[in-house]
This record gives C-alpha cells, structure tokens and sequence, in this order.
C-alpha cells in the first residue's frame, strides 16, 4: 500500500484529492489547521486526520518526523482573502501559508520521497497565468508556486523525485462560494468555460491520482491546468 499526505486535505479541492486517492487504494492523511475541519470531515475508509499548521516549522516538523514512509505529498493547503490582500500583513500571510507552507512541506518531505522514489503534487492555479486585481497576494503566491515546482523538479530528479503542479480553474469548493452564489459572475464565468460548467474537487482528484502514478513516470516539472479549457479561450 502506497502512502499519502495530503495538506489541506480535508475540505475542498484537498479533501478531493484525499478520497479520490483512497478510493485507489491509498493509504491517506489528511492534514488540517483547524480542528473543526478535522472534525467535521467525514471518515473514509483509507483517511486518518491530523493537525498541520503550514506556517509553523515545529508543526511541519512534528507530523513529518512521526511518518515512517511516504509515497506521495500533495500541498493543497491555501487562503484567499479577497479585497484584502492589499494590507501588507494579509499580504504576507498569504504568501507564508500558499508559497513558504508548500516549500516547508517540500523540504520536510524529500527525505521520505527519495527514500521511496516517490512524487509531490504541489496546487498552483489560473492565476499563476493570469493576475487576479482583488487578490494580489493569492495571485503572486500561485505563479510562485508554479516556478517553485519547476526548480524542485530541475532539483530533486537526481533523487527520483518528480514534482508537478495542478492549476485549478474554477471549482466548486467553499472559495468559490460566493461566485457561484452571484448568478452576473457565474453567468461571465460559464460564458469563458468550453466544458460548461464548475469543476468538482473529484475532477481535479483524478488528475492528481494520475499524476502521482507509475502511468506519469516521465512527468516532472509540469503544471497542469483543471479548468473546463477557461484558460484556452
């Protein structure tokens, strides 16, 4: 049985990818800051939960230290603050939990993966392509996750470690929440979407399973958008 952690994993996109991977069979922890995510996430067969706060080394450190091996690492921790990341401590909270948290994860993690051959999936976004004007900060933290992929892969082959990214579009998670609720902004939205409607964190799940398998073995230092082909038009 392969092994799994999944930050973030236990609400929208990563709590996805977290039951998509253990419907393959893989062993999955799904790691959250917030104790009231963890308990309000219903259990899976294959998912165990645990506390992981990206922006604390000694949490980092304390959850990768007591795994004994580790197959796969999927950074799908994230905020958004929208209209306020022009206030520069939002700003760099931002950046601290989206692009420095998936580099702490990384770091703390390559030691497992290189001992298993293993991947990392890291969650960039469109707005790693394009600027988001409400949200500077979510925009600067996923273009800088995108490079940060590359570099790690460039990296960590020689290790046999491949690392990608996902770039998910327009998905239907509690970040979206509002979009899908304001019918003018939904309406813009499908108008740019060829596939015609909001992506399910299962659809970017899919994706991620392929990419963390033997099926991907020559794949390394790619972003792969999820959006429906929003970026295409």
């Amino acid at each position: 049985m392969k092994h799994a952690l999944v930050t973030g994993g236990t609400r929208g996109i990563g709590a996805g990818v977290a039951r998509t991977l253990a419907r393959h069979g893989w062993s999955v922890v799904a790691a959250s800051v917030s104790q009231d995510e963890l308990d309000a996430f219903a259990p899976q067969d294959g998912i165990t939960t645990h506390l992981l706060d990206v922006t604390d080394q000694a949490s980092v450190d304390a959850l990768f230290g007591g795994l004994t091996g580790l197959d796969a690492l999927v950074n799908c921790a994230g905020i958004l603050v929208r209209g306020a990341e022009y206030d520069i401590d939002t700003f760099a909270r931002v950046l601290d939990v989206n692009l420095t948290g998936t580099m702490r994860c990384c770091l703390a993690a390559q030691p497992l993966l290189a001992a298993s051959g293993g991947a990392i999936v890291n969650t960039a976004s469109m707005l790693s392509t394009f600027g988001g004007p409400l949200v500077p900060a979510y925009s600067a933290s996923k273009g800088g996750v995108a490079q940060l992929t590359k570099a790690l892969a460039g990296k960590w082959a020689e290790d046999g470690i491949r690392v990608n990214a996902i770039a998910p579009g327009w998905i239907e998670t509690e970040m979206t929440q509002a979009l899908r609720d304001d019918p003018a902004r939904t309406a813009g939205i499908m108008a740019r979407t060829p596939l015609k409607r909001w992506g399910k964190p299962e659809d970017v799940g899919a994706l991620v399973h392929w990419l963390l398998s033997d099926q991907a073995s020559f794949v390394t230092g790619s972003v792969y958008p999820v959006d429906g082909g929003y970026l295409a038009m």
